[in-house]
C-alpha cells in the first residue's frame, strides 16, 4: 500500500491560509486609525464583542498538538478522552464565575498586576517571570513539534514551514495587535474544523458508513467512555480526567494571560462571560471532531497499524499519514488539513506573542518608566511583539535539539500552571491570605509539582498504568513495498528505563497520572499558603473586598439592577472604581468618570 504525496495545489491551499492571516494583520494595522495606544494594541481598545473572542479562545486553546495528538490519543487509548467535555464545562464555569468577575472589575491588562494589588510587587514579578519562561518554552515546541511530524510523513519542508509560519505570525501580531490576533483566530478555527471535516467525511465514505466505524471501534475496545477506577496512578479514568483535567485547564482559562487577556478585552462583563460560554461550544465541537477522526483512523487501520509496522515513527504522525492515504486522489485537500494543523500553531503562537508583549509592557516597563507616553508605549508594545516572535522562532530551533525532552517540556508547562492557579485562588478566595503565606505556598506547590513531574519524565509509568489498547499488523500485506521509517526524536519519544533500574518511588509517586501534576501544585500552594498566612497574622489584615470574590459578583448574574457598592479603596496608589453591572462599559475606560460623578452626587469622599 502506498500513500500520496504533496502536490502543487496542496502548497497553494497552505499558502492561501498564510496570506489571508497576513492580510488581516495589515487591515487592523490601519483600520480605525491604527494602533494609537498600548491599550489599542494589547487589548483591542477593550471594545471586543463575545463571538470573535469566543472563537479566538477556542483557536488559542486548540494548538497543532491538539489537531495531531488528540486523534492519535483516541486511536491508541480509546474514547475515554472525551470525558474532557465535562472538564471543559467545569473549567468554563469556574473561570467565568470565580476569576473573570475579579479581573474584569479591576480593569487590569496583565493578570499578574492583580498579584501586586492583592499581595506585593515581588509576587507579581514571580508570576510574570514564570509565565514568560513557560510560554516561550511551550511556544517554541508548538512551532517545531507539528512541523516535524508533518515533515516526516508529507515531506513538507521542515524549516521552511517553521520559519514561514513564525514570520507570518509575528508579522500580523506586530502590525495589528490583539484585534488582528482575534480575527485571524476566527479564520483559523474555521480552517481547523474544515480540515477535520474533510477527514471525517472521506473516512465515512471509505468505510461505508458511520455504522462500520463505530462497530470496528466497539470491537476494538475504543468506545471505553466510562472507567470509574479511583486509582490515581492510572493515566486516564473518569476521576483523573474530571478532577485533574479541571485543575489543569483552569490554570489555562482562569489565570493564564494568553486567555484572560482576550475576555477582559470585551466591552462589557456580560460580553466577557458570554465569550467563555460560547467558547465552550467550540471546545466541544473540536473535541467531537477529533474523536471521530481517531475512531475512523482505528476503523481503517484496525488490522494493520502503521505505527507498529514502522510506516510512521511516532503516534503524532498518524493523522498526516491517514490524510495522505485516504485523500491522495483529491488534490488540495491534504493541503487543507496541513493548513488546519498550522492554523492551530498560528493561533496558539499569536496569543502567546501578544500575551508576552502585554506582561512585559505592563509588569516590567510601565511600573518603572511612568513618564512614557501612550504613543511610546504603543511602539514599545509592537517592538516587544517583534522581539518575542523572534525568540519563539529561535526556541523552535532549540526544541529541535531537545529530542526526548520535548514531552518533558510540555509537562513542565502544566506543572508551572498549577502553583500559579493556587496563588491566584489563594488571593481571590481566602481573605486571610497574606504575602508571606502566598510566597511560601507558591514555593511549596511549585516544588511539589516539579518533584513528581520531573520524576515521571525520568521514570515513565509502565504500560499497566498507561493502559494502551491492542494494535496489530496481522492484516498488513507483507509483500507491499514498505520501507520502515527511521526513528527520529519526536514529541512522543520517551526514554524507558528497565524495571530493575527503577526506584521504589517510580511505580507509585512518579506513576501518578500526569493530570494530577497541576492538581498537586494548586492544592499544595493553597493549603500551605492558608496555614502559613494564619500562623503569620493574616486574619488580622484588612483586605479590600474588590480583590476578593464577593456575593455581589454572584448576585449580579441574577439581577438586572445595579449592585449597590460604596466601598472606599486606597491600595498601592491604585485608582479605584465601582463595580460595573452587566450593561456598563469596560471599567478600564470609565472608572475615573464614574467615581467623579458619584463623588459629586453622593459625596462619598472616595479618593480618585
Amino acid at each position: 500500500m502506498s500513500i500520496g504525496h504533496f502536490t502543487v495545489w496542496d502548497y497553494v491551499v497552505f499558502g492561501a491560509m498564510l496570506l489571508v492571516s497576513a492580510v488581516i494583520g495589515v487591515y487592523y494595522a490601519f483600520a480605525g486609525g491604527g494602533q494609537q495606544t498600548s491599550r489599542d494594541f494589547l487589548m483591542g481598545g477593550r471594545s471586543m464583542s463575545a463571538l470573535p473572542v469566543s472563537l479566538s479562545l477556542t483557536a488559542s486553546f486548540m494548538s497543532a498538538v491538539t489537531v495531531l495528538g488528540t486523534p492519535a490519543e483516541i486511536y491508541r487509548f480509546g474514547a475515554i478522552f472525551c470525558i474532557f467535555a465535562i472538564s471543559y464545562l467545569l473549567v468554563v464555569v469556574i473561570s467565568a464565575e470565580v476569576f473573570l468577575p475579579v479581573f474584569y472589575k479591576l480593569g487590569i491588562t496583565s493578570t499578574y498586576e492583580y498579584l501586586e494589588l492583592r499581595f506585593n510587587n515581588y509576587l507579581r514579578l514571580c508570576g510574570t517571570v514564570l509565565f514568560i519562561i513557560q510560554t516561550i518554552l511551550y511556544t517554541g515546541i508548538v512551532i517545531y513539534a507539528p512541523a516535524l511530524a508533518l515533515n516526516q510523513v508529507t515531506g513538507f519542508d521542515l524549516w521552511g514551514a517553521v520559519i514561514t509560519t513564525g514570520v507570518v505570525c509575528t508579522f500580523y501580531c506586530t502590525l495589528g495587535g490583539l484585534k488582528a490576533v482575534v480575527w485571524t483566530d476566527v479564520f483559523q478555527v474555521g480552517i481547523m474544523v474544515a480540515g477535520f471535516a474533510s477527514v471525517i467525511i472521506r473516512a465515512v465514505v471509505v468505510q461505508g458508513g458511520i455504522g462500520q466505524i463505530l462497530n470496528d471501534s466497539y470491537q476494538g475496545g475504543r468506545l471505553n467512555f466510562w472507567d470509574f477506577n479511583p486509582n490515581p496512578l492510572q493515566r486516564h479514568t473518569f476521576w483523573t480526567i474530571i478532577i485533574g483535567g479541571t485543575f489543569t485547564w483552569t490554570g489555562m482559562y482562569g489565570v493564564n494571560q494568553s486567555q484572560v487577556q482576550r475576555y477582559i478585552a470585551c466591552k462589557t462583563r456580560f460580553q466577557a462571560k458570554l465569550s467563555l460560554y460560547i467558547n465552550l461550544l467550540g471546545l466541544w465541537t473540536i473535541l467531537v471532531c477529533a474523536m471521530f477522526c481517531g475512531l475512523a483512523m482505528y476503523s481503517i487501520y484496525h488490522n494493520c497499524d502503521p505505527w507498529t509496522a514502522k510506516r510512521v515513527s511516532a503516534p503524532d504522525q498518524l493523522m498526516p499519514y491517514l490524510v495522505l492515504d485516504i485523500l491522495q486522489d483529491f488534490p488540495g485537500v491534504p493541503g487543507l488539513f496541513v493548513a488546519s494543523a498550522y492554523s492551530g500553531t498560528l493561533s496558539t503562537v499569536s496569543s502567546s506573542i501578544n500575551a508576552l508583549a502585554a506582561v512585559t509592557v505592563e509588569d516590567l516597563i510601565k511600573p518603572y518608566f511612568s513618564s512614557l507616553s501612550e504613543k511610546k508605549l504603543s511602539w514599545i508594545s509592537k517592538g516587544m511583539s517583534l522581539f518575542f516572535g523572534g525568540v519563539c522562532i529561535a526556541m523552535a530551533g532549540v526544541a529541535s535539539l531537545l529530542g526526548s525532552l520535548l514531552q518533558a517540556a510540555l509537562s513542565i508547562f502544566g506543572m508551572i500552571g498549577g502553583p500559579i492557579l493556587g496563588l491566584f485562588s489563594l488571593g481571590i478566595l481566602c481573605p486571610w491570605a497574606n504575602p508571606i503565606g502566598a510566597f511560601i505556598g507558591l514555593t511549596g506547590g511549585f516544588t511539589l509539582s516539579l518533584w513528581v513531574g520531573i520524576g515521571a519524565q525520568i521514570y515513565p509509568p509502565l504500560p499497566e498504568r498507561t493502559m494502551p489498547l491492542n494494535l496489530t499488523t496481522a492484516g498488513c500485506n507483507i509483500s507491499s513495498n514498505w520501507t520502515a521509517m527511521t526513528e527520529v526524536p519526536t514529541l512522543t519519544t520517551l526514554v524507558h528505563l528497565q524495571a530493575t533500574e527503577r526506584p521504589v518511588l517510580a511505580d507509585y509517586w512518579y506513576s501518578l497520572s500526569y493530570l494530577y501534576f497541576s492538581t498537586l501544585g494548586t492544592l499544595g500552594t493553597l493549603i500551605l499558603g492558608m496555614i502559613v498566612s494564619l500562623l503569620t497574622g493574616g486574619i488580622k489584615q484588612n483586605i479590600d473586598r474588590k480583590f476578593l470574590l464577593t456575593k455581589e459578583d454572584f448576585l449580579s448574574n441574577f439581577s438586572f439592577s445595579k449592585p449597590k457598592t460604596n466601598e472606599k479603596v486606597q491600595v498601592l496608589n491604585w485608582t479605584p472604581f465601582t463595580m460595573p453591572d452587566e450593561g456598563t462599559d469596560n471599567p478600564a475606560f470609565n472608572h475615573i468618570e464614574m467615581n467623579i460623578t458619584e463623588n459629586k452626587e453622593k459625596g462619598s469622599g472616595a479618593h480618585v
